[in-house]
C-alpha cells in the first residue's frame, strides 16, 4: 500500500470514529426517542461508512474490500428498518415528538386559556 493511501485510510477510520462518538453523545443528550433515533441512524451510519471505507482501503484484495462494504450496506438496511419500527411503535404508544417550548403555540404548551 502506498503511503498516501495509508494516510487516507487512517483519516477515514478516525473520521468514522468521531462520527460514532457524536452519534453516541446525541443519543445521550437529545430529549426524546425520535431525535435520539435520528442521531443514532444518521451519525452512526456515516461513521460506519467512513470506517468501512478506511478498512476497505487496507484490505488485501478486492474480495475482502467488497465484503467490508457489504457489511456497511447490510447495516444501512437493518438500521433503517429498525429505526422505522422503533419510531412507529413510539408513535403508536402515544409518544409525541419533542417541541421547542419557547416557540410552541399555547395549545402545545398546555397553558390555560384566559
Amino acid at each position: 500500500m502506498t503511503e498516501w493511501l495509508e494516510v487516507v485510510s487512517h483519516l477515514l477510520v478516525v473520521a468514522g470514529a468521531l462520527f460514532f462518538v457524536t452519534g453516541s453523545l446525541g443519543f445521550i443528550r437529545f430529549p426524546d426517542v425520535f431525535t435520539r433515533l435520528h442521531a443514532m441512524t444518521k451519525a452512526d451510519n456515516l461513521g460506519l461508512g467512513l470506517l468501512c471505507s478506511g478498512l476497505a482501503l487496507q484490505a488485501d484484495g478486492l474480495a475482502e474490500a467488497a465484503k467490508i462494504m457489504l457489511i456497511w450496506l447490510l447495516v444501512l438496511l437493518a438500521s433503517g428498518i429498525g429505526a422505522t419500527l422503533v419510531a412507529s411503535t413510539a408513535a403508536a404508544c402515544g409518544i409525541r415528538p419533542w417541541q421547542n417550548r419557547t416557540g410552541a403555540s399555547r395549545e402545545a404548551r398546555q397553558e390555560p386559556q384566559e
